[in-house]
Formats: structure tokens, sequence, C-alpha cells
């Protein structure tokens, strides 16, 4: 009877510019000890996100094969990642509709057998091995090189590692299909480039398929479980309640006020709206811990509640609002009249940034997941009072829903609303109120 060799795969991908420069981590490890086995990194060139997600993963799973390569079914492999939708398709439950996912997980799955691997999704935070790996890659790209392990700084910033308890047999069947490539064992061996065996064109719409695979259709699965479909113990949630800060001089004016302008106080009105976010927080009894944006009527918002409530304030720089650059301080009449086609094309594309070097949308999206990953994991089972702007809270209800970035425009939030999100231990996020001004009458 052949040993089980019990294997935890962590991946990571990103793109400087999605689609941009573009590069993976991946890092093997022993599940019972907590011990680095192995690390890949690569810088792919322009690719998206996801490209860069599933070529981390592939590069995972080879490694993880070339380690044991006559383990055969006694190979179990557990994966983490931070990428929602990678787990989410690689476990069956999403459906693979984009024609340059479909080769990438066909090949992923096609490299252990389906008894041998399962999925789990992660929070950033506890990803940073493989983020930093793929970092490493995209620097070296940027500089003109490839990485090398023998270079790499990336294990330092690993968080501390626990044996993986022994679950038994994996139960997710749909998660692989058949036979791959020992590739990595090659490349290492000399005789095979690991940039060529996973090549990519981010403009095409399928990639290239490999010599010695037979490519195995994606699942094409269910819709993810929630609702009443959902599991039903996924732990106390991490609750944000998210409170917008109270009126400044610009808001009843609708001017662009971001991180980028003057960074106005609260107004006579705003202070009141305050006032009455803490009485009724006092009276709701739920708050655990009160997180904040930078900016000074974020500040002066938290303060009051923090006051009511005895509580401390923890700045997040994460929460600050977008800078709207040559925008603030100006009416959307004006900024109409002044940019109309720097306007026109903001509106029509979340990569577009304000006149004048301000933030696009999708930046603002990068920084407030990041933000939210580091929260989500400091206050998993808490409820926490985020007091921050306009654009975190529509991004973060946006990103709850998984809704397109022109959702945006099309949500009211009200000076000194609430609105709450849960996020619950295995990524899924519940959207459980938005703009409510109920307390301010």
């Amino acid at each position: 009877m052949s040993i089980a060799r019990r294997l935890v795969v962590e991946a990571d991908g990103g793109s400087r510019g999605n689609p941009g420069p573009a590069g993976y981590g991946a890092v093997v490890i022993d599940a019972a000890t907590g011990e680095t086995l192995a690390e890949a990194a690569e810088y792919i060139g322009v690719a998206t996100n996801n490209v860069a997600e599933y070529r981390g993963l592939i590069a995972g799973l080879t490694a993880a094969k070339a380690l044991f390569p006559d383990a055969g079914d006694a190979l179990r492999v557990h994966v983490r990642m931070d990428s929602k939708l990678v787990v989410e398709q690689m476990s069956g439950r999403w459906k693979i509709k984009h024609p340059d996912m479909k080769p990438l997980a066909a090949r992923a799955a096609a490299i252990l057998p389906p008894s041998s691997v399962t999925y789990e999704w992660i929070p950033r935070a506890q990803n940073k091995h493989a983020d930093r790996l793929a970092n490493e890659a995209m620097d070296a790209g940027r500089d003109g090189r490839q990485w090398e392990a023998s270079a790499s700084t990336a294990e330092l910033d690993a968080p501390a590692r626990t044996p993986l308890p022994d679950r038994g047999p994996p139960g997710d069947a749909v998660a692989g299909a058949a036979k791959a490539r020992a590739a990595l064992a090659a490349a290492r061996g000399g005789t095979a480039d690991a940039g060529t065996l996973f090549e990519v064109d981010a403009g095409a719409s399928e990639e290239p398929e490999p010599t010695d695979v037979t490519a195995v259709p994606a699942p094409e699965a269910a819709s993810p479980q929630v609702g009443w479909a959902a599991a039903p113990d996924l732990g106390a949630p991490a609750t944000f309640i998210l409170l917008r800060h109270g009126e400044t001089l610009l808001t009843p004016e609708k001017r662009f006020s971001g991180s980028g302008g003057t960074d106005p106080e609260l107004s006579a009105v705003g202070r009141d709206q305050a006032a009455r976010a803490a009485l009724h927080f006092a009276a709701l009894g739920t708050v655990q811990d009160i997180v904040c944006s930078p900016l000074r009527r974020c500040r002066e918002t938290a303060a009051a509640v923090a006051d009511r409530l005895g509580l401390d304030v923890r700045i997040e720089d994460g929460l600050r609002e977008c800078d709207f650059g040559a925008w603030e301080g100006l009416t959307f009449g004006e900024v109409r009249e002044r940019y109309g086609d720097d306007l026109t094309a903001w509106l029509a594309d979340p990569e577009t940034a304000p006149t004048g070097g301000g933030e696009s949308f999708t930046e603002v999206a990068d920084r407030v997941a990041a933000a939210r990953d580091r929260l989500t994991a400091r206050y998993a089972g808490r409820t926490v009072l985020v007091v921050t702007h306009v654009t975190p809270i529509k991004t973060l209800v946006r990103l709850a829903l998984e809704a397109p970035a022109q959702s945006m425009f099309r949500m009211e939030l009200s000076a000194a609303s609430i609105s709450t999100v849960a996020y619950y231990g295995d990524g899924n996020a519940s959207v459980r109120l938005l703009n409510d001004t109920s307390h301010l009458r």
C-alpha cells in the first residue's frame, strides 16, 4: 500500500494594469510540518490577473507532482488561493465562460487525478508567500530578467504555518481530472525552459495545447452555493457596518471631494449627523471595533461614535476616497464644461483616471480590496464600524455582489448613511443593507 503524501499548494498571480505586465508565484508546503518544499515564479509578459492566477495554479500543481512523480493516487494536494474565481471554477461550482480561462482550467485539471485535489479560498493576507513570489517575478520582468529562486526572499514574509489536519481523502471529485506531465521536473533537469512550457498570449482567445496532455473540458457546473443553499456552518462572519461620513460644505453642492483636495471638515449638519449615528450605534450595541479613513471628515465622524461607545479608532489608509485629480472641488457640470472628453471617457471605462493624475476606479478597487482582506483577516467573527467615503463603500458593495464597475453609477449613497456587508470564512459575502438613513430622521 502506498503511503499518502499530503501537500499544500499556495498560488497567486497578478497583473500591473489588468491586462499589463504579469507574473505568478506558487509554493508547495508539507502539510504535516508546514515546511516549504518548492517555490515557482515567472514573469509571463502582458496578461490579465485571472490568467496570471491560473498560471500560478498550474505551476504549483506541476511542482507538487514533480516532487513525488511516482506517488500516483496516494498524493493529496490541498490548494489555497485568494482568487475566488479560480477556486470556485476549479471546484466546479462556477461555470467557466471566458474563452481565455477554459484552456487554462483544463490544463490545471489535467495535472493530478480528480480525487487528489481540493480547493480552499483564503484571504490575501494569508497568501503572502505566493503573493511575494508573484511580485518578485513581475519586478524581474520589469528589469528585463527572469525570476531566480536563489535570489528570492519571499519565504521571509510568509505567515507562520501550522500542520494541516488530516481530513482523509478529498471529497471534491470535480476539482481535477486525468493525468498530465511532469514538466517542472524536466525544466529543472535543463531539458526544457519553464517560460516556454506554458506560454500565454494575452491577446489570443486560447493557448496552444500542450503536446503531452489531453485537454479535459473544464467543469460546467452550477452557480456558487449562497443563501439557502449555502453550507450551514461557516462560522461567525466579519461584519462591516459601512458608515459614510457626515456632510461637509462641499456635500450639498455635490462637488467632487476626494483624497487629493482640501480635506474639508464636517459642517454643522455633518456634526449633527455624526452625533445621531453615535446614538444609533450606542442603542444598537453590536459594534466591537471602529476603523476609519485617514481623511478629516471620516475621522471626525468616527470620533463622535467612538466617544459614545468608548472605543478606539484604527486608521486604515486603504479606505481613503478616490483622488479626483483636477476635478477636486468642482461640480459635475463644471467638470463637463472644462473636461468634457475626459469625463466621458471616465464614465465609460473604469480604467480611466480623472484629469490631472487622479485615480481610476480600477486602482481604487485594488486598494480597497486589499484593505478589505486585511480587515476581514484581522476582525474575523467581529462586527466592525467602517467609516469611509462614497467610492470605497460602493466598491465594497460592488465587489461583494460581483457586479460590474458600471454599477457604481447606479447606487445612491447619502451622507452619514449606513450599509452592511458580512464576509464569511469561505470567501462568500452577503450584502445586508444599503444606504439606510433612518437613524437621521
